[in-house]
């Protein structure tokens, strides 16, 4: 059987990769989620894998994005 890897791929991860990632940062790490993001995107550029490494930024931007977006949430209920 063949089996097809990304990782062998030059194409760019979509955004639902991207939020299915975020996704999996935030069940596991919770408010920290950004931050482990941000480490692996600074470990793939250290080691000069750029693709990984702006997808992993891109994750860090998705979940402070949601972060953002649930604090406002929260904010205007707590104010009807």
């Amino acid at each position: 059987m063949t089996r097809s890897s990304r990782t062998t791929s030059n194409a760019a991860m979509t955004i639902d990769e991207l939020s299915a990632m975020a996704l999996v940062l935030e069940g596991r790490h919770g408010t920290l989620a950004a931050e482990v993001a941000e480490f692996f995107s600074c470990t793939h550029l250290l080691n000069s894998d750029r693709r990984r490494g702006v997808a992993w930024a891109r994750v860090a931007d998705i979940v402070r994005e949601r972060e953002a977006k649930r604090l406002g949430e929260s904010f205007r209920f707590a104010a009807d």
